[in-house]
């Protein structure tokens, strides 16, 4: 039954789906989102148009309109690297809008027009809207319409007018109050806005709805655009609009986009306005090939790889931990005898600090003057692939950099004996 159920639902859908798309009247491209951290009142919207042509040569979003003006369908061919958000990001190839009884609904689709889930990890959204065209409740549900939490545990949102404010309230299944995020304890939320839609701030309120310290002393976070409609600030505040450390231990991120807005560079300060740190935001809209590896890098690659063989010679288990990274994947190819076939064997970082302290101890190991050769096959930037040669193994290494610290991530090894593996 609930497989007929589902069938006929996923008819409805395709019909829905497709009668809008007869109905598209307008269509335009954007590079990017308007990003949204605040919450799914605000309304969807594009930034950086661009033509037909433009966008057949880059990441970008196609939102197709009927002849009311309303959206109708979003697709989603951003493929840059971005960092995903329920809020800020849609998560499916399509998302169809459908109008109906002061009713909003978005489905999802997949790029075979599956029904999959959205980047709020549900499968239907149905918004509530009154006169004046503003959100008023949002809903929920599963692929069977059924209600259902997001992964924030969230089963519905309610939104009412309170003077210059936008009220935000979250509830789950059982209709137990919900913080805005799993990770920001926000209760009842107030929301301003500019006249065009862009959110200013979003405070935490009190039963009386006034704007109130949480737990850490954080009542709001505030925003600002720029005029492409870039997020260029967010900054977090107490009850009396000073600012404040939130519980990252920074009051004020700023945001570096460059000309065509690509999000690519990040600054961190503290309540005093106190430079924290600043890093580029690692992205794949300019393909550019990496430096040759310096000779520092080079010759520290060589050390930390050679490190690990010396490490077992020498009896040194300081060394080891040194050379092998804390995520260390080393593995070969082993035979289990009761599967009868070929299997994957692997040695934990644990197991080889061990090894260093005693595997050798007899000093038997190697031979007197042990033949160590390693030959650098690639480095790109901050990851590296070696091969190492021993008297006793044949290995390829993958390297990588953090923190200016080279160290072994990935080895793959196996005896130079052949004949020790069954055909």
């Amino acid at each position: 039954m609930a497989t007929k159920k589902y069938f006929l639902l996923t008819f409805a859908v395709c019909v829905s789906f497709m009668t809008a798309a007869q109905n598209q009247s307008k269509r335009q491209y954007f590079r990017h989102l308007k990003y949204n951290h605040v919450s799914p009142y605000v309304k969807l919207a594009g930034i950086y148009p661009i033509s037909e042509a433009e966008a057949s040569t880059t990441s970008h979003y196609v939102f197709n309109y009927n002849k009311k003006n309303q959206l109708v369908l979003i697709t989603n061919n951003h493929y840059f690297t971005e960092r995903r958000h329920p809020l800020a990001s849609i998560g499916a190839y399509k998302t169809v809008f459908t109008y109906q009884d002061h009713k909003e609904t978005r489905i999802f689709l997949d790029k075979n027009g599956n029904r999959v889930s959205n980047d709020r990890g549900v499968f239907k959204e149905v918004f509530t809207l009154n006169k004046k065209g503003n959100y008023t409740k949002l809903d929920f549900f599963d692929l069977e319409d059924n209600p259902m939490e997001s992964n924030w545990n969230i089963s519905k949102y309610y939104w009412t007018k309170h003077k210059k404010m936008v009220i935000e309230k979250r509830v789950n299944l059982n209709n137990e109050p919900k913080s805005l995020s799993t990770y920001f304890n926000f209760g009842t939320t107030g929301m301003t806005f500019k006249k065009d839609g862009t959110p200013l701030g979003n405070y935490n309120l009190n039963n009386n709805l006034e704007v109130a310290n949480n737990e850490v002393g954080i009542a709001s976070y505030q925003d600002e655009y720029d005029g492409f409609g870039n997020h260029v600030k967010y900054s977090y505040h107490d009850k009396s609009n000073n600012l404040m450390n939130n519980a990252n231990g920074f009051a004020v991120g700023v945001k570096i986009y460059d000309s065509i807005g690509n999000y690519i560079g990040q600054q961190i300060f503290d309540a005093d306005a106190k430079l924290l740190r600043k890093r580029d935001i690692a992205n794949n809209q300019y393909i550019k090939l990496s430096d040759i590896a310096s000779k520092e890098d080079s010759l520290e690659i060589k050390r930390i790889s050679l490190g690990y063989l010396k490490a077992l010679q020498e009896l040194k288990p300081e060394l080891m931990k040194e050379v092998m990274n804390d995520s260390l994947n080393k593995v070969t190819v082993g035979f289990n005898r009761a599967l009868r076939k070929e299997v994957v064997s692997a040695i934990p970082r644990k197991r080889m600090i061990e090894n260093a302290k005693n595997w050798n101890k007899s000093n038997t190991k190697f031979p007197p003057q042990s033949n160590n050769q390693v030959k650098i096959l690639d480095v790109y930037h901050r990851i590296a692939t070696i091969k190492l040669l021993s008297d006793n193994w044949v290995e390829y290494l993958h390297l990588i950099k953090l923190d200016g610290k080279w160290s072994i991530i990935n080895l793959l090894w196996q005896h130079k004996n052949i004949k020790r593996y069954p055909f």
